[in-house]
């Protein structure tokens, strides 16, 4: 994997060396604590900390050379210094080229959109494993190799990272990618380098405001990776853009497009139209039509429209990589579930507990949505928004959820530097906005005495849904992170209870 320097320094047109240029460079790395000997350490300047500020790390680990993009004093002598303009721009020019571009040796099917990329990506590997390839994974729950499990941090990794793991996949024969990609990571170009064969757009709802400002930028920065399928440079051929055309984005979607099209939907026309939905507690039922391969009779384990839409966009993506129908079929109605997505925890309760990641207004109300559909008596709401987020959608979220809801408890989320009980505020404000008679809410801070309180509220039949963290293990508190998983603590308080 080594490169020399100078080959590395020749893509950055405005580059200035100083010091050996002769030498083997062994790996990369913005990260001090990551160095090894023989690594170039880029230099990158962040919200919370600055990589300049640690040259002198990054040389006792072992760095031979260091990209900058200011000036620094005390260099410690043999290291060689590369100076440019922008450090973030060359490391994205370097990577990809640096790795030998893995993403061209695989077929690469990249999942975008608010809601529902988790588990598109689960039911497309599914598929694809079930038609004899090898399978690799890059996602919000885990990464994976075949079945080799890569824990992951961000939704999709840092640009060193992610080549990283791609030439990782290349080196165990892995045939497919199936990767969601985050709105964060195509503006801020960790997917630099990487050629995608397959994009898959599932919809566009409120979220992430926070870092992109407008709706509009949020919509742009999804629209890169269709842009990217009909790219110049591509290395690959045979493209396909997977649309929801049931979303008002489709129609921007569809602008930056330029390569073949399968669209679905449940209302609008589209290549693949699913028909005759049935939503039940235990599944779901429906047939999907196509001019392709007729009719596909569907009987699945997972339930909810918003699941519909999910298993349309996996139909789609496998249908355009040629995997045979009834391969199709077969797989996703042996489909079980993905964790923390609308996940049943049963202890032998007299009522449902499920769990879900719905953290946002469209997702919550997704989920809500259906358990209206299947609920036979009340529904219990406990929910909460993540600090240092989109502040806007708080009050949203709250007015979704006592509209759905009969019993409303707010709680913590993810709070991080923000005041929880602030948060909730925010929230109450929408909640009282969607009230109507007979419902309540209460604002619990506590996350686990929120949903203790909940269970001990449910009768027979009714439906308590915990939402926000589904498979997060974890809280993100102001001053640390704590172990916290709504699947075992609704487990031990109902253990308790019965």
């Amino acid at each position: 994997m080594a490169k020399a320097l100078r080959d590395l320094v020749a893509l950055l047109p405005d580059a200035k060396i100083q010091g050996e240029a002769d030498l083997l460079i062994e790996a990369l790395a913005h990260d001090s604590r990551k160095v090894v000997p023989g690594t170039l350490f880029v230099c990158l300047t962040g919200f919370k900390t600055d990589g300049h500020q640690h040259i002198a790390e990054a040389y006792a680990q072992g760095a031979t050379a260091v990209l900058v993009e200011k000036e620094v004093d005390h260099i410690p002598e043999n290291l060689t210094v590369i100076t440019v303009a922008d450090t973030k721009k060359a490391i994205r020019m370097m990577t990809p080229h640096f790795f030998g571009y893995p993403s061209r040796k695989l077929r690469m099917i990249g999942v975008t959109g608010t809601n529902g990329k988790t588990t598109t990506t689960y039911l497309l590997k599914s598929i694809l494993q079930e038609a004899g390839f090898k399978v690799g994974v890059i996602g919000t729950i885990q990464n994976s190799i075949g079945e080799r499990i890569v824990p992951s941090k961000n939704t999709t990794p840092d640009v060193i990272d992610l080549q990283n793991l791609l030439t990782e996949m290349v080196e165990n024969q892995v045939d497919y990618v199936v990767m969601e990609v985050s709105s964060h990571a195509l503006e801020l170009e960790r997917v630099a380098g990487c050629e995608f064969d397959v994009g898959i757009f599932t919809n566009l709802t409120r979220d992430h405001l926070d870092f992109h400002v407008t709706f509009e930028n949020y919509l742009s920065a999804k629209a890169k990776l269709f842009q990217s399928l009909s790219g110049e440079e591509n290395y690959k051929k045979g493209k396909t853009a997977i649309i929801n055309v049931d979303d008002e984005a489709a129609a921007t979607i569809l602008q930056r497009t330029q390569c073949n099209t399968i669209t679905y939907g449940i209302h609008a026309d589209a290549n693949l139209k699913a028909d005759h939905v049935n939503i039940q507690s235990t599944g779901a039922q429906f047939d999907i039509k196509s001019s392709s391969f007729g009719l596909m009779p569907l009987d699945l384990k997972i339930t909810g429209l918003f699941n519909v839409y999910n298993v349309l966009a996996a139909v789609g993506a496998a249908f355009a990589e040629g995997i045979d129908h009834q391969v199709i079929k077969k797989t996703l109605e042996k489909f079980q579930s993905v964790p923390g997505r609308f996940e049943l925890v049963q202890v032998g309760q007299s009522f449902s507990v499920i769990v879900d990641y719905a953290h946002t207004p469209d997702g919550l109300e997704n989920i809500l949505r259906t358990a209206k559909q299947i609920a036979k008596k009340k529904i219990i709401v406990v929910f909460g928004c993540g600090g240092d987020r989109d502040r806007t959608k708080r009050p949203i979220m709250g007015k979704i959820a006592a509209e759905y809801g009969d019993i409303v408890i707010a709680t913590s989320d993810n709070p991080r530097s923000e005041d929880p009980d602030l948060i909730l505020n925010e929230i109450e404000i929408g909640i009282k906005t969607g009230l109507t008679g007979g419902k309540i809410y209460e604002k619990i801070t506590d996350r686990r005495q929120a949903i203790e309180r909940a269970l001990h509220m449910a009768e027979i039949d009714d439906i308590v849904i915990i939402a926000g963290k589904g498979h997060e293990d974890y809280q993100i508190l102001k001053d640390r992170t704590i172990s916290f998983d709504d699947k075992e603590v609704a487990r031990e308080i109902i253990k308790e209870m019965i």
